[in-house]
């Protein structure tokens, strides 16, 4: 049996209670890998309610900062060596570790880097990760799109491996209400705010769900609060439940996004719903959206304003059949399964 440790990050519990895409995608990951036999070992915050076979004493990021307001700077690194004594004290417990953090396990991992792999979450095409690949050419890197992988180089690129998620999280829904929806961070990447003139402009009303981004916290005041009203409704931040009622419910998911996004899992949730996308083509975009079947694919406000007239003749139980066909965590699970199987040997 392939022992396998999930090492996830210390930001959210795992999984996350609201906002928190890698923790959802690591503990659908790691639930679907025990389901195909794997030995599977989480590392994870002591917040998290799973009962995945679990390490960690210290409790997440967002824990802290309910508990004790701001936290000091040097928090997240304090919870990250943490976790790695852990991670260190146990290594020879497992055939890989499959790392979902950001640097430092690189160096921990030492010999043993080759029976690793780690998942970036994020953009890869800043000075951070370019200096982290110059530094570990022998860290094997799984891409999350092929989008993202043009920034990896060849030598840390492993595969590629599209998120996926229970496919039972999110129920089909046949006849949606007649608003649109817009789900993720209140934040420049994600606009929502062209999110909420696309929908006027269309004559939809629009219901935004997401937390306010704490990396740009002005943001929704200055740009966001304004374009509210009637026909523009924020609800904050929304668990599985209410996400799941607001993309069921919407006519179209919008996602106008305004950087390179590495994958965007908010995309499949609405098509687990038999929602359609009506998506900007930045970053992962054109790999999720299948143009005129799962959604459109657009370059502007009014592009969007087009499609969502012809939003009606996408068939919605399709939708919901791509879904299962690409974007389940048995699906993410096995090709993951296959890459560790193939660093295993190698």
């Amino acid at each position: 049996m392939l022992r396998v440790a999930q090492v996830a990050p210390n930001i959210f519990p795992v999984p996350p209670d609201h906002h928190g895409g890698t923790e959802r995608v690591v503990h659908d990951l790691s639930t679907a890998l025990r389901s195909l036999g794997v030995e599977l070992t989480l590392f994870a915050p002591s917040d998290s309610a799973t009962d995945l076979p679990r390490v960690g004493n210290y409790p997440s990021l967002a824990a802290l900062e309910r508990q004790y307001g701001r936290v000091a700077p040097g928090v997240p690194a304090v919870l990250e060596a943490l976790q790695l004594e852990d991670l260190r004290q146990r290594l020879d417990d497992f055939d890989i570790v499959h790392c979902h953090g950001e640097f430092a396990h690189a160096a921990l991992l030492g010999a043993r880097r080759r029976r690793s792999l780690t998942t970036i979450h994020w953009r890869v095409d800043e000075l951070d990760r370019a200096l982290f690949f110059q530094g570990f050419p022998d860290l094997p890197v799984a891409a999350i799109s092929a989008a993202q992988a043009t920034g990896i180089p060849a030598v840390n690129l492993a595969g590629i491996v599209h998120h996926g998620i229970d496919r039972a999280r999110y129920a089909f829904r046949a006849a949606p209400d007649d608003h649109v929806a817009f789900v993720g961070r209140m934040t420049d990447q994600k606009r929502p705010d062209v999110a909420i003139r696309v929908a006027r402009v269309a004559g939809l009303p629009i219901r935004l769900g997401g937390t306010i981004d704490v990396g740009n916290p002005d943001y929704f005041d200055r740009c966001v609060r304004p374009l509210l009203s009637v026909d523009a409704t924020y609800l904050g931040p929304v668990d599985d439940t209410r996400k799941g009622e607001l993309l069921g419910g919407a006519r179209a998911l919008l996602f106008p996004i305004d950087w390179p996004e590495p994958f965007g899992l908010v995309m499949i949730e609405a098509m687990a719903c038999g929602t359609p996308v009506v998506a900007w083509n930045r970053g992962s975009v054109p790999e999720i959206v299948e143009d005129g079947v799962t959604g459109f694919i657009v370059s502007s406000e009014a592009e969007a304003v087009a499609a969502l007239a012809r939003i009606g003749q996408l068939d919605r139980a399709a939708i919901r059949r791509r879904f299962e066909e690409r974007f389940t965590a048995e699906r993410m699970a096995r090709d993951y399964l296959a890459l560790y199987h193939r660093l295993r040997a190698a």
